[in-house]
């Protein structure tokens, strides 16, 4: 029987870390080939590890919730072994080791300042020093005048400076009745970039509104016909995808992006699809949106959206994104900013659909609206631009026929 090293496997561009997130199985457990080993978190989605061979699990290395490299080793399995008859518990999450205090003696400061001499403990009086921060060099750690001098004559920057907690210090008044959980790797990571797409960019967001009764109208007249023939039901989203097309060919500002001191403008239209799931806001790309019709938008999108759900999109269905539709309206938002989605430069919003009196043709008639939002990034793309592409995404829309003859 030979050992089989089961290690993390390559998970894309850029991303050299994962965390072991659940373990499907513990030490002595029997495995078959290509069965689920553990599930490995990274900051853009979740991996499954299979088996690459049959037999036994003899040693499980990695803990849940410990990070782990690329190459790094998950667990052992003994090629051809039966199962034991009392399998081990998997391993426990590793604790942080406590960082080592810079310069602190090895017993506690206190009690090194008792057991000096009066001069060093009258200095520490009179200094206000912190007797933490000075390191004893005095027979059994205790602290003498010179270490004392040593910490004064320091200058500011070479003093340690006690680092600010993550969260507020001391008993929380309700914490019995609060839960603590730590964040997922995944929002971590989608904090991270919102708040680095508010910092980076010089974010701004334009607005329009648009009247749906044509969309509507034709979806309404067609969706059979279409559902019958592509096995697909007939969205709206295809038609802002193909609107987005529209725009972003005329105006190809809107589809690039900043690198470094140089603006890349991008010849191929590779829409990103915002979907909400359980972990959070993934982001899977429509890969030339352009050259699919409408039946192929859909159907993209459907499996995308379902992979997003059952945890199954890949690291290659969810970067190199030109441009980003997220449609707040299907949890019922009326109006928002959306936030860039980086290297991207915008976005569109799309949000709820509502009735509400418009002047027609001199006359108050009802008519189904929505408001569509624009985050741009104005170091590249001017208001000109942004408004102009809204505007064309909205006569698109409101005359569907356009997107049928491309004008």
């Amino acid at each position: 029987m030979a050992a089989v090293e089961i290690k993390v496997p390559t998970l894309g561009e850029s991303v050299t870390e994962a965390t072991v997130a659940k373990w499907f199985k513990h030490e002595g457990d029997a495995v078959a080939i290509d069965e689920a080993l553990c599930e490995l978190e990274t900051d853009k989605v979740t991996v499954e590890v299979n088996a690459t061979a049959a037999g036994a699990i003899a040693k499980l290395v990695a803990a849940e919730g410990e990070t782990v490299q690329v190459g790094a080793v998950l667990c052992v399995i003994e090629a051809g072994a039966a199962a034991s008859a009392k399998p081990a518990a998997a391993p426990a999450a590793k604790p942080a080791a406590p960082a080592p205090s810079p310069a602190a003696p090895a017993t506690s400061a206190p009690a090194n300042l008792a057991a000096s001499g009066p001069a060093a403990r009258k200095l520490v009086a009179e200094s206000g020093v912190d007797p933490s921060s000075i390191a004893a060099t005095g027979k059994d750690g205790r602290i003498t005048k010179a270490d004392v001098l040593n910490v004064l004559a320091a200058p500011p920057a070479a003093q340690p400076v006690a680092a600010k907690p993550a969260a507020p210090s001391g008993p929380r008044a309700k914490a019995d009745r609060e839960e603590r959980v730590r964040m997922t790797r995944l929002r971590k990571t989608i904090a991270t970039r919102l708040k680095e797409a508010q910092n980076t960019a010089a974010m701004l967001t334009t607005f329009n509104e648009v009247d749906m009764t044509g969309v509507m109208a034709l979806r309404e007249r067609l969706k059979e016909d279409f559902e019958k023939k592509h096995g697909v039901k007939l969205g709206f989203m295809s038609f802002f995808v193909k609107a987005c097309i529209a725009g972003l060919k005329e105006l190809p500002t809107v589809n690039a992006e900043i690198d470094g001191d140089d603006v890349v403008y991008k010849n191929y239209y590779d829409i990103g699809v915002a979907v909400g799931t359980p972990q959070g806001l993934v982001v899977p790309v429509v890969r030339d949106a352009d050259t699919l019709g409408f039946a192929g938008v859909e159907k993209t999108i459907a499996d995308l959206g379902r992979r997003a759900r059952d945890g199954k999109l890949g690291i290659a269905d969810l970067t190199g994104g030109t441009f980003t539709i997220s449609n707040g309206g299907v949890y019922g938002s009326l109006m928002s900013t959306p936030i860039l989605n980086p290297p991207q430069s915008a976005i569109l919003g799309m949000h709820k659909i509502q009735q509400r009196p418009m002047v027609i043709g001199g006359e108050i008639k009802v008519r189904p609206m929505m408001y569509l939002a624009l985050s741009y990034d104005h170091r590249i793309i001017d208001g000109r631009e942004a408004v102009t592409f809204l505007v064309r995404v909205k006569e698109c829309i409101e005359d569907p026929e356009r997107l049928l003859l491309e004008v």
